[in-house]
C-alpha cells in the first residue's frame, strides 16, 4: 500500500516521517537532520522506536485484540520489515562527532515520540484494514521470536540430558 506520511512543526523542530512495512525481516531505516545523514541514528532514532512501539502496544491494547496473553511484543518484533526515513529541520543540531553520523540533541526525542504517538495511533484507529495487515506482522514475528527461543530451550535441555547418560 501508500507508505505512512506524518509532518507536524514542533518547538522550532519540523519533523516529517514516512514509514511501511515490507515482506523482508530487517529494518532499513534512515536518519536525517537539516538534510544531513546520521548513519548511526541518534536521539530521533530512539525517539522515533520508543513511540512507534508504545503506539503498537497501545492499539492492541485499546482494540483488545490479544484476549489471552499470548506472547509479549518488542520493539525488534514490530520493526521487522520496517523501511523508514526521519527527518528533523532544527535549529542548533548537537552531534556526536564532526562527522555528524549521529545525533544527541535532547530535544529530538520527545518532539519524535510524541508525533509518533500522537498520529500513528489516530492513523491506526482511521485505517482498520492497515491496522490489521501490520499488526498481523507484528504478531508473525513475535511468534517466530517465541518459536526459536523454545527451539533453543529444548535443544539446550536435550544436550544436558545426553551428557547427564555418562
Amino acid at each position: 500500500d501508500e507508505p505512512i506520511y506524518f509532518k507536524t512543526e514542533n518547538k522550532n523542530i519540523s519533523i516529517e516521517i514516512t514509514l511501511a512495512w515490507s515482506n523482508t525481516y530487517q529494518e532499513d531505516v534512515l536518519c536525517f537532520t537539516n538534510n544531513i545523514p546520521q548513519v548511526d541514528g541518534g536521539t530521533h532514532l530512539a525517539g522515533f522506536r520508543g513511540g512507534l512501539t508504545r503506539a503498537i502496544k497501545n492499539f492492541i491494547k485499546k482494540e483488545d485484540l490479544m484476549r489471552k496473553k499470548e506472547v509479549e511484543i518488542t520493539g525488534e518484533d514490530v520493526r521487522e520489515g520496517m523501511i523508514a526515513v526521519i527527518s528533523l529541520k532544527m535549529p542548533d543540531p548537537k552531534f556526536s562527532s564532526q562527522t555528524k553520523d549521529k545525533l544527541v540533541s535532547s530535544e529530538a526525542r520527545p518532539a519524535v515520540e510524541t508525533l509518533i504517538n500522537d498520529y500513528f495511533m489516530d492513523f491506526l484507529l482511521a485505517n482498520k484494514p492497515q491496522a490489521k495487515e501490520i499488526l498481523g506482522k507484528v504478531l508473525e514475528a513475535a511468534y517466530a521470536r517465541e518459536a526459536a527461543r523454545k527451539a533453543r530451550d529444548m535443544t539446550r535441555r536435550k544436550g544436558l540430558l545426553d551428557i547427564g547418560g555418562l
